[in-house]
């Protein structure tokens, strides 16, 4: 395999006002460290915008537990939209995403505490571990889950970062051929069809799924592996209702997740395999973007339900941006991780509240 996929960099998430969703997510998620906070034109996805160039400002937040983070994402030249009606489970698109925690109990204490919106008390998945669901004060749902895959663990924070997504689709067979074939999620943690309790007070969550749960591949390589964790895929298909999808008639960068990015290193192999799977980008930046803070080369696919599907190629990081200091990514050898140390000194930029 010519091309690497270090694991997920972060998830879009699109809000009415950045700033004060970034607030909520730093008290609650201790998603505290800002990789860059940057306005711009999203130029090259107008396919997604309505043949319109759209401008917007994101913070993309890490917490340094380790995991993937949030890119808060709101549109500044247009009012985004929400969803007609409410989603439910096995709604093609993603439906949640996954928080891990060291301590399940101390997490839902803290997180009851703190008054999150929690959905239902603490179950057993079907492949035993616990979790619970909380909703956001923005409507997005988040799945709280026991990992045992952590960059560093002295924080104050009850979650680390992104550990994976729950994504509805409509043939779970036909979504494998991308996310286990392409995306290396080889891993079958569980596959199964039934009534699901741990599913209870989750909206759709009382009828029948098929529900496939698949872990990164255990050799994972790249520049930020070890920050980045094990993740996983949860895919869920609903078989006692007709589905709707998500974002059916409405905007990437509207109110929600707007899409999953891994980050990558071998963008032209990575565009190869794809277009071979029949999942070709639909958005290739080709040539480096610049986003003030961050460089790199970024692209999109869409999963068989149109699921966004971004992949970024990290060039550079700001590491301590007050004084100049940026790391170069594209002269390492990609199959290496970088120092603990090194992607440790990102800490140096934390918020606190």
């Amino acid at each position: 395999m010519g091309y690497i996929i270090s694991g997920i960099q972060q998830v879009g998430i699109g809000v009415n006002d950045a700033e004060k969703a970034w607030t909520w997510y730093r008290r609650n998620f201790g998603m505290d460290v800002p990789v860059f906070k940057d306005s711009a034109t999203a130029s090259l996805m107008t396919r997604y915008t309505g043949n319109r160039a759209e401008d917007r400002y994101a913070i993309l937040a890490m917490n340094m537990q380790g995991g993937g983070g949030f890119e808060i994402w709101q549109y500044t030249s247009r009012s985004p939209k929400k969803s007609e009606g409410e989603h439910l489970l096995g709604d093609t698109g993603v439906f949640a995403v996954k928080l891990k925690t060291q301590d399940i109990d101390a997490a839902f204490k803290q997180l009851k505490a703190n008054g999150v919106n929690i959905v239902n008390g603490i179950q057993i998945a079907p492949d035993g571990r616990k979790h619970f669901y909380v909703i956001d004060p923005f409507d997005n749902y988040f799945e709280i889950t026991e990992s045992k895959s952590w960059f560093k663990k002295k924080n104050k924070a009850v979650t680390g970062g992104v550990a994976g997504c729950v994504i509805g689709v409509t043939n779970i067979d036909k979504a494998l051929k991308l996310y286990r074939d392409v995306l290396g999620y080889t891993e079958v943690i569980y596959d199964g069809v039934q009534q699901y309790t741990d599913f209870a007070g989750v909206p759709g969550g009382n009828g029948e799924f098929r529900r496939v749960i698949l872990r990164s591949n255990k050799n994972r390589r790249g520049a930020f592996c070890r920050l980045l964790g094990d993740t996983e895929l949860e895919l869920v298909e609903a078989h006692s209702r007709k589905v709707d999808k998500m974002f059916r008639d409405r905007y990437w960068g509207d109110l929600g997740y707007i899409h999953v990015c891994f980050d990558i290193n071998g963008m032209a192999s990575l565009a190869e395999r794809c277009k071979q799977a029949n999942f070709s980008f639909t958005v290739d930046s080709r040539d480096s973007f610049d986003m003030g803070k961050a460089a790199g080369h970024f692209s999109y696919c869409e999963d068989p339900d149109g699921t966004l599907i971004e992949f970024v190629e990290t060039h550079k990081i700001p590491i301590v941006e007050k004084i100049g200091w940026y790391l170069n990514i594209r002269n390492r050898n990609p199959d290496k991780p970088l120092p603990d140390w090194m992607l440790g000194m990102l800490a140096l930029n934390r918020v606190k509240d």
